[in-house]
């Protein structure tokens, strides 16, 4: 993995060199030159090891997210953001192979850190929710469902957050 500034300097010069391109008329390598540098400066906002990681979180493949995911050595050298969705997934992996105590950590860091979407907020919360309802602490599994309905404004979590529910009155 390229190191987050060493990723915008070989695009400005990549920049650099698309411009002496196009002034010398080689229009074509110029317009390969500049994707090429569009594309390290994207990689730079989007960590693609994230990306990966969510490509087979949504194909339900949990082992692959997470090996891809464990290749990550400084997930506190990435972007903010970017981290905030490193803890995000790790906690989403983790929750799903029920080791519940590393994804409450990663949860509750990704919160701290920043996730920048409510929605992401709200499943963030939903998870931890059903963590401390499987632990049997009914007094955070409620504030975190709480927190998790009032994120939850374009109402995506709603069959989940009832199934918590629930689960809650049974407790």
């Amino acid at each position: 993995m390229i190191g987050k500034y060493i990723r915008l300097i070989i695009a400005a010069t990549l920049c650099i060199a698309s411009a002496v391109l196009f002034v010398k008329g080689i229009i074509g390598w110029g317009i390969v030159v500049v994707l090429v540098s569009a594309l390290l400066v994207l990689l730079h906002f989007k960590n693609e090891m994230n990306l990966l990681a969510f490509y087979f979180l949504r194909k339900n493949k949990f082992a692959k997210a997470e090996a891809i995911l464990n290749k990550v050595n400084h997930p506190e050298r990435m972007i903010k953001s970017q981290e905030a969705y490193f803890y995000f997934l790790t906690g989403l992996i983790q929750s799903q192979s029920q080791k519940s105590s590393i994804a409450e950590k990663s949860l509750k860091k990704a919160l701290t850190t920043g996730l920048r979407t409510e929605n992401d907020q709200a499943m963030a919360m939903l998870n931890l929710s059903g963590i401390y309802l499987s632990k049997r602490n009914k007094k955070l599994a409620t504030y975190y469902l709480r927190e998790s309905k009032k994120l939850d404004k374009r109402k995506i979590l709603t069959a989940q957050i009832r199934e918590v529910e629930s689960m809650m009155k049974r407790m």
